[in-house]
């Protein structure tokens, strides 16, 4: 079992870095894809991202449980993070405390499963404060949850202009 988390801003290139490691790991990996279809553009976008991923990937759509995959010994990419945090913002109230439990409760029974893990986050350290106080505590919950994953990956990668920089790269954890 190994984790890695892939970080960068907007179109920095990170979903396309992650899947290119996935199939370089792994003929035939699983995407884990936490984004719900909210419109019929979203319902579009979603569906050209997985034609443009190709026959190879299994997609599995899981909005909230990581841990419901009960494939072990794959590669998985779960892209993404952020989408996945704004499912728990929504559904629990916009509490930051308890969405950061649920949320790290649930990565913490996500990777015991033994697959290799490459987890996908938009990096907000250099972006501007939100303007509104819903988009203050989103940025809170996925800071606090981008240094969680942070420190339990062995590998950290962030994307910066397409380039990929490591951050840190340990061996994985037995």
């Amino acid at each position: 079992m190994s984790v890695t988390l892939v970080l960068g801003g907007a179109r920095s290139g990170k979903s396309r870095f992650a899947e290119r490691e996935a199939r370089r790991l792994s003929p035939e990996p699983i995407y884990l894809a936490t984004s719900r279809p909210w419109d019929e553009a979203h319902q579009k976008r979603i569906a050209r991202h997985r034609a443009d991923r190709g026959p190879e990937w299994t997609t599995v759509e899981q909005p909230l449980e990581l841990s419901a995959l009960r494939m072990t010994g794959r590669v998985v990419v779960v892209d993404c993070v952020t989408l996945w945090l704004t499912n728990y913002f929504c559904d629990l109230e916009q509490d930051v405390d308890v969405c950061l439990k649920a949320a790290q409760c649930e990565f913490d029974r996500a990777i015991e499963l033994d697959n290799t893990w490459l987890f996908v986050s938009n990096e907000l350290g250099q972006g501007l404060h939100a303007a509104t106080e819903a988009g203050r505590k989103f940025t809170d919950l996925q800071g606090f949850m981008n240094q969680f994953i942070a420190a339990r990956a062995d590998r950290v990668v962030l994307l910066v202009a397409g380039i990929p920089l490591q951050i840190k790269n340990e061996a994985p954890k037995p």
